[in-house]
């Protein structure tokens, strides 16, 4: 089929960030495929949505090219194009001192947060080069910790900052194709993977504090504005945050 709508990827749309940015990209009237590796969560965000066939869950594990190939493949022969990629699958290892971390975790986190992040905008950066009309937006999930670390997370701050390297290398190599690349860094929003800061999280003095959260909404609204941009115009690196989280004199 080819939409004659806006069509959207999410990564990691099962839960948190992915899921309330998947929501709001439906609700404002994109057609948007759900990645992700837990199926039935997938399915629980387009069930919620409402959206009937304009939501379509495909399985899959971003860090694995062949997964990420058969994906694109999918979207492409369900929706014809790609107009946005939201690059947001993520994952963690917290709370682990520098010298204890493995070598297995390491690769983990590597292999999500940033050989996947790759991957999926490799190939969104092919789609959009080749479709007709040519163009489109990707849309990298940075952190606040694409600015400045933890304590003890010498991975996901190493991920992170890298993918702020990523989103610079795309926005100059796509402007000749009509991609826009951008990075949105996000603190503190509240979800599964952040709701440790509202219990206590360690602060770079060693204590242990609670941090100030915000609703999830707020960053789905942002991604839905950088989204609805046209082509000529980017956000190329949008701040949202908890205002009174301790990001500004982190440290």
């Amino acid at each position: 089929m080819n939409s004659p709508h806006k069509v959207a990827l999410v990564t990691g749309a099962g839960t948190g960030i992915g899921k309330g940015v998947a929501l709001a990209l439906l609700k404002d009237g994109y057609w948007v495929a759900l990645a992700g590796r837990r199926a039935e969560l997938l399915a629980q965000t387009a069930a919620e949505s409402g959206a009937g066939a304009r939501a379509l869950a495909i399985p899959t594990d971003v860090s694995n090219p062949e997964a990420v190939r058969a994906l694109f493949a999918k979207l492409k022969d369900a929706f014809g194009r790609l107009d946005v990629l939201f690059n947001n699958a993520g994952t963690n290892a917290p709370g682990i001192l520098f010298e204890d971390l493995t070598y297995e975790k390491w690769q983990s986190v590597v292999d999500v947060n940033l050989t996947g992040m790759f991957l999926c905008a490799q190939e969104a950066y092919r789609l959009m080069k080749s479709q007709d009309p040519r163009g489109g937006r990707i849309i990298n999930n940075g952190s606040i910790s694409a600015h400045a670390p933890r304590p003890d997370s010498a991975p996901y701050t190493a991920t992170k900052h890298a993918v702020t390297g990523l989103t610079k290398s795309i926005s100059l190599d796509g402007r000749k194709y009509d991609i826009a690349c951008s990075q949105i860094d996000i603190g503190n929003a509240m979800t599964v993977l952040a709701s440790r800061m509202a219990r206590g999280v360690k602060q770079a003095n060693g204590e242990i504090a609670v941090e100030a959260m915000m609703d999830v909404q707020h960053v789905a609204n942002a991604v839905v504005h950088m989204a609805g941009l046209p082509l000529d115009v980017n956000v190329q690196f949008m701040t949202i945050m908890a205002t009174k989280m301790p990001f500004v004199g982190r440290g």
